[in-house]
């Protein structure tokens, strides 16, 4: 197996393991091949359900998986109360890679799909079996919805799709609508973003607060100009217990513009002061140790005519957090700890500033631009009160963003633009930390993919994410393959062995033998599973041409004159090289000799 199809696998596996121990088709011994295979296509379902649905607990996932005999072709089911729709989910998860990537769904499989029976209330199928008891159960719940003709109906497919089947396949399923999760969508839109802890996106939040004599929960609204646009700012006390939860929910999916991510925030230690003042004191002091959150949003809706005496809630539309991250942080791990005692977020409140964009849906690119430069902007201002190093400023950036979309597409890596942003799928055995690509180190291979070995070298990590300098080494994603085949060389490097290894070659040559390896071997039109054997290849010939390169070192005028002084001993009269090759490898002449005696 390779790359994604191998963290898939370990992803389901991982999930099966969540079951209680009385699931025994989740709980399988490994040694027998078919129930292995049988509980990672039932996992996959649990997959798409985590994932699209945020449906975080394994039990409550497990009610909406109908697979079983009588399920009437629906492999699982669920429904949306609040944007009123009903999927019905057919999944057909391939135990091998070939497989998976390339069988397509059969029509006929589509065809046992009893959706119309279901919806119109029959508990047989056209035989006249009886549904099994969850298919039953959906029976029952479609029963009970008041507005049942409100409810959209969508189909999703787990499965590949021929192209040329799509209008068949809508003729089939009664001409609802259907969603396709191919293989390349499963491994973009449910295993990275899972992997990654920004798995289930907020379209929608809504956050209940006190309204009583007791509490500050009336708002303050205001509406500044920007030179990007109008805004509409929302400044009022919420209950900690609403954040905590949000952040326990959605994670990463939430912090999408904040420069660090959620696991980056536990890196640190938690504040103290902070926490106790939630676990250890009854009164309101929470308010006051620290400088609140900050949200954004594309539409804030206040209303106090909720039905219930003293409360409001404000719903908040695509929300992000860009600032009191740690708050949030912290408030989320008290709430994980004590889930069965909420009580100590009772009466303690916590200052939430939104800010909303009145942007009309329509709104043109140039303003789309506009609005994410001023998000920018934002983020920056309002995090200057804890330390957020360059690299993080960066994190955000279009171009990181579209390198780590790449990578993982064509190489099934993990490129970190955001410190610990991966630590969930680590901590989960989902993928080792050898999956992910440092972001320091992959701009030090850049700068040495780009004839620049010494800078990738020297240079310090807050210099080369300085702005300036960081658009000038990544001006654009194009050249990610180049740097890639760049890292898994540098990389390699550090692993190669043998009695006839330059001294040199694994330490401070590194960078310099990326710079010649890229230079003279790379190849855009490698296929990308050959890159390891064509960097293996490479390497044995540049190992054999490592001596004779130092040997041309050591002879140039320049290079004698700055690194390899001869010293004469008076007492014995001997001459020898005093050697100085750390730095030499960071030195002004190191770019100048690969060149020469490489021919590049």
């Amino acid at each position: 197996m390779s790359g994604k199809y191998e963290y898939l696998v370990s992803v389901l596996d991982q999930l099966s393991r969540e079951a209680p121990a009385e699931m025994k088709r989740y709980n399988v011994d490994t040694a027998n091949a078919t129930d292995v295979e049988h509980a990672r296509a039932r996992a996959f379902i649990h997959l798409f359900l985590k994932v699209k649905f945020g449906l975080v607990d394994f039990t409550e996932r497990e009610q909406y998986v109908t697979d079983a005999p009588g399920d009437g072709g629906i492999d699982a089911y669920y429904i949306d109360h609040e944007a009123k729709r009903l999927y019905f989910i057919q999944s057909k998860f391939r135990n091998t890679e070939h497989n998976f990537i390339a069988k397509e769904i059969m029509l006929d499989e589509l065809l046992s799909m009893d959706i119309d029976r279901i919806m119109d209330g029959e508990t047989t199928n056209d035989n006249g079996d009886a549904y099994n008891g969850k298919i039953l159960r959906l029976v029952e719940k479609l029963q009970a919805i008041s507005d049942l003709p409100k409810y959209k109906t969508e189909i999703i497919l787990l499965a590949n799709v021929n192209p040329k089947h799509l209008l068949k396949i809508k003729r089939i399923i009664g001409g609802y609508g259907a969603e396709i999760y191919n293989y390349a969508r499963v491994y973009s839109e449910l295993l990275f973003p899972l992997i990654s802890g920004s798995y289930f996106n907020p379209t929608e939040l809504k956050i209940t607060i006190n309204v009583d004599k007791d509490s500050a929960g009336h708002r303050i609204q205001y509406y500044p100009e920007t030179k990007y646009g109008d805004c509409t700012v929302n400044a009022l006390y919420v209950p900690t217990v609403e954040i905590a939860r949000i952040l326990w929910k959605y994670k990463n999916s939430i912090l999408k513009y904040n420069p660090r991510s959620y696991l980056d925030l536990a890196s640190g230690s938690v504040n103290e002061k902070i926490a106790s003042s939630i676990t250890d004191l009854q009164t309101n002091e929470f308010a006051l140790f620290n400088n609140g959150i900050t949200m954004l949003s594309d539409e804030t809706i206040y209303s106090d005519k909720v039905g219930k005496k003293n409360k409001a809630e404000i719903i908040v539309m695509n929300p992000q957090i860009i600032n009191g991250g740690q708050t949030a942080y912290t408030l989320s791990m008290l709430y994980a700890k004590n889930l069965d005692n909420l009580d100590i977020f009772t009466n303690k409140e916590v200052l939430l500033k939104i800010i909303s964009f009145n942007m009309d849906e329509d709104a043109s690119e140039h303003s789309q631009d506009d609005k994410l430069k001023l998000i920018e902007e934002i983020s920056i201002a309002t995090n200057q009160q804890s330390p957020v190093i360059e690299a993080d400023r960066r994190a955000n950036d279009k171009v990181q963003v579209e390198l780590q979309e790449l990578i993982f597409r064509d190489f099934g890596l993990f490129y970190e633009r955001k410190r610990g942003e991966f630590g969930d799928g680590v901590r989960a055995g989902y993928i080792s930390r050898q999956d992910i690509i440092d972001r320091d180190q992959f701009l030090r291979i850049c700068l040495a993919a780009q004839n620049d070995p010494v800078k990738a070298r020297s240079g310090t990590t807050a210099k080369l994410f300085e702005k300036a300098r960081f658009d000038s080494i990544l001006p654009d994603a194009t050249q990610y393959r180049k740097y890639v085949y760049g890292y898994r060389a540098y990389d390699r490097i550090g692993r190669i062995s043998g009695a006839d290894i330059p001294y040199n070659f694994k330490t401070t040559a590194r960078f310099a033998i990326v710079n010649v390896i890229t230079a003279l071997y790379f190849d855009e039109d490698t296929p990308l599973d050959k890159y390891d054997e064509d960097i293996n290849e490479s390497l044995s010939e540049i190992v054999k041409q490592w001596p004779s390169f130092e040997q041309y070192v050591r002879s140039t005028a320049a290079n004698q004159k700055y690194y390899f002084k001869e010293v004469f001993d008076k007492d014995t009269g001997e001459r020898t090289i005093e050697t100085n090759w750390t730095a030499y490898y960071k030195g002004r002449t190191l770019s100048a000799d690969l060149k020469y005696f490489f021919n590049f």
